[in-house]
């Protein structure tokens, strides 16, 4: 695989030199995405998880939709002047969400070294070789992202995120996850959440549920606060230890669950009554999402490093958010048995 991927690249660096030497920027919106954005010379994997990601932005969207029920999916196709595009797919205004995404990228390029140090928890040592100063790495990145914003205090917000990277002299990785954000706990929601995924991992080993849990819940960590995120889930970065194929499966096992783990919890929750002090708590929250992507999270990070299509990275923030200052939730109250939760994460499978 390593050989076959070193081989494809130095066989398409003629392809890669498009505009400008295939640096970042300048998306160009085309009526309908290509059958497949990978080079001609791409690797089998690369297809294969172009496959994947693609079929479950499709699958996701029409579910999401159809539970919906009050407003679809709104598609911008576009293509990378630098090599690749994406399909943005974005849910405004509907009856259980005020915003949903779901996106889906396939760029190749050149990218700076703190592009690379940002796109992975290992840094610039995934270049696959000893880089000179200001010397650009040649790089595929595909990827599926999605945050999904609900209306409803009660309906949690849920996230997922699963990419494939590779550089030049055959050195790849995957990395990805599915977590989910509640303003309040309902143990039943959390034990069916992370249950689902807990039965995605076991059919890979026993030990990588936990494994990839407590990878989320330091991942998620906003490190100014002392808080997660939200209520955890899976997370894994800079993987590789499997065969590519094991990766993509799991990756496609992952995709499959995100609906059945999250779909239930929605309308369990979607009409509940909401009161003020639920509503500004849920704003509150939000402010703590938007503080972790636009200050922690790797892929926002990546996206804004390499000049990439920034209403695509910043779909992921809430359309409203609120900071108070020095904000602590009553002791007894539902919101500081939250809190708890966030600087105490637990085992909800």
């Amino acid at each position: 695989q390593k050989k076959g991927a070193q081989a494809a690249w130095v066989a398409g660096r003629a392809e890669l030199k498009v505009a400008a030497g295939a640096q970042f920027g300048g998306e160009s919106a085309v009526q309908q995405a290509p059958s497949t954005m990978v080079l001609p010379t791409g690797t089998d994997t690369q297809r294969a998880f172009e496959r994947v990601i693609r079929d479950a932005q499709d699958s996701i969207c029409a579910q999401i939709a159809a539970a919906d029920g009050g407003a679809t999916f709104h598609e911008d196709a576009w293509v990378r002047e630098g090599g690749g595009g994406g399909i943005s797919r974005v849910l405004q205004n509907g009856n259980i969400f005020e915003k949903a995404g779901v996106n889906v990228s396939v760029v190749y390029g050149d990218m700076p070294q703190e592009a690379l140090a940002a796109a992975t928890g290992r840094g610039v040592d995934r270049a696959g070789k000893a880089l000179a100063p200001g010397e650009r790495v040649p790089f595929f990145a595909a990827g599926i992202s999605s945050v999904m914003h609900p209306r409803n205090p009660h309906c949690p917000t849920m996230h997922f995120n699963y990419r494939y990277f590779e550089t030049q002299n055959g050195v790849w990785w995957f990395g990805g996850g599915t977590d989910i954000t509640p303003c309040y706990v309902d143990a039943a929601d959390m034990k069916h959440f992370h249950g689902t995924y807990k039965d995605v991992c076991d059919k890979y080993g026993d030990h990588l549920f936990p494994e990839l849990k407590k990878w989320a819940d330091d991942y998620f960590l906003i490190a100014h606060r002392g808080e997660t995120r939200g209520m955890g889930g899976i997370f894994f970065d800079d993987k590789n230890d499997w065969h590519p194929a094991r990766h993509t499966e799991f990756a496609k096992d992952c995709l499959a669950a995100v609906v059945p783990a999250y779909v239930p919890i929605l309308q369990k929750n979607r009409h509940k009554e909401v009161t003020e002090e639920q509503k500004r708590w849920q704003q509150l929250r939000r402010g703590r999402y938007v503080e972790f992507n636009l200050v922690y999270d790797r892929g926002t990070t990546f996206g804004l490093k390499t000049n990439g299509r920034t209403e695509s990275i910043l779909m992921s923030l809430p359309e409203t958010a609120r900071w108070e200052y020095c904000h602590e939730p009553a002791a007894g109250t539902p919101e500081a048995e939250a809190m708890d939760c966030y600087r105490n994460p637990r085992d909800w499978a």
